[in-house]
């Protein structure tokens, strides 16, 4: 049986969040959207104006100079910068649902007095999980962390990297003990400084393409013992228990990109006259965004209550699952019915086909359409 949260309208607060990042998306980012994807590069500017306007601490306290709003509000926030460019909205995403909140919940007080200020004000920190052989086997990693006195030593690669290029720490996923399997994984804050570290080329990506994913490569990096984040051998429960609010994250990305997707097509075909009126006036297209923007509906309800489940405490897992896996259906329908919908104008370079490509991701990163269908199935038969 599905749980749904206790609140399910949005509180002035969440309206004036979510209307601050939409103007920021619109007025900042909208602009150069289509430019970052083009040169592949997130523009400074733009990272900064996150950080400015508070985009990159949403949770964390403010006695560390963060905003101190709620999960729910990070999750409107992804929305609206999804809508104006998904590429830029997976930077804000990853560091407010999985390094904020790791931090938060698992580091010392040392470690958050140390980081929590900097990734509120100008840090970036990236999410070292993946690798070439442990994609959604993330426990099949082989990065090791060998201990030496009062240091670890790593060795190993990550792939798949999201913020990697602009990030000046590394939450990396190692194993102290091979030999224990999954619980021998920890998980180290790495400079990028650190000696026999680096930071590999960026892919070329189909979509996000303004977003960087690169491999790392670790060859002998000493970390001291003081940067484990939480406690040795038991770094699979931080990704574990992370994961599932990056899931609910995620399916926020795809929903802003669906409506994104759905308003820049709908202002089109208001527009667009054929036989004498708007596009938008034929029933036989009425009836396809009218069916759209119920789903789309729908789907933003699901993420929504998803959220409000985790921020009231309340078990979320199966319902950030079937969030994330209808987000990513619904984005992908909506981006491919933008690019009909606009005719030749959906096919060359703009938004309609940029939201196109950026869709695919969505059944992809932080567990695929078959491993959220897995998760659900499991725990339903546990109901």
């Amino acid at each position: 049986m599905s749980t749904f949260a206790p609140l399910t309208q949005l509180s002035d607060l969440d309206l004036s969040v979510r209307d601050a990042a939409r103007e920021f998306a619109s007025t900042v980012v909208e602009p150069v959207a289509l430019k970052m994807d083009e040169e592949g590069k997130l523009d400074k500017a733009v990272l900064k104006g996150m950080f400015d306007a508070g985009l990159m601490g949403i949770e964390i306290p403010e006695q560390y100079g963060g905003s101190g709003f709620t999960f729910t509000q990070s999750c409107l926030v992804i929305e609206e910068l999804a809508k104006a460019d998904p590429a830029v909205s997976v930077v804000c995403d990853i560091q407010n649902t999985l390094i904020n909140t790791s931090i938060i919940r698992w580091g010392t007080p040392e470690q958050k007095k140390e980081f929590l200020p900097r990734l509120a004000k100008d840090t970036v920190m990236s999410f070292c999980l993946s690798e070439a052989s442990a994609g959604s086997d993330a426990f099949a990693l082989k990065t090791t962390a060998m201990k030496k006195g009062d240091k670890y030593v790593i060795n190993g690669d990550k792939m798949w990297i999201s913020n990697a290029e602009e990030a000046a720490f590394y939450l990396v996923f190692a194993n102290v003990n091979p030999g224990a399997g999954y619980k021998g994984i920890t998980a180290f804050i790495v400079e990028r400084n650190a000696p026999g570290f680096r930071v590999g080329k960026k892919e070329s990506k189909l979509g996000l393409r303004a977003s960087s994913t690169c491999e790392l490569y670790f060859d002998n990096v000493e970390v001291h013992e003081s940067r484990v984040l939480g406690k040795v051998g038991e770094g699979y429960k931080v990704a574990i228990g992370i994961l599932n609010e990056g899931r609910v994250g995620i399916a926020a990305q795809m929903i802003g990109l669906a409506q994104g997707s759905f308003d820049h097509a709908l202002a089109y075909m208001k527009e667009r006259k054929q036989f004498g009126q708007s596009i938008a006036n034929f029933q036989g297209v009425q009836f396809q965004y009218a069916q759209l923007a119920t789903e789309i509906e729908s789907a933003r309800l699901l993420m929504l209550n998803a959220a409000r489940l985790k921020d009231s405490g309340l078990p979320f897992v199966k319902e950030a699952a079937m969030a994330k896996l209808l987000c990513s259906q619904i984005a992908q329908k909506a981006a491919s019915s933008a690019c009909n919908w606009l005719g030749g104008m959906g096919f060359v370079h703009g938004k309609a086909s940029k939201h196109y490509r950026d869709a695919k991701i969505g059944e992809i990163y932080e567990g695929t359409t078959n491993m959220q269908l897995q998760t659900i199935a499991k725990l339903l038969l546990k109901d």
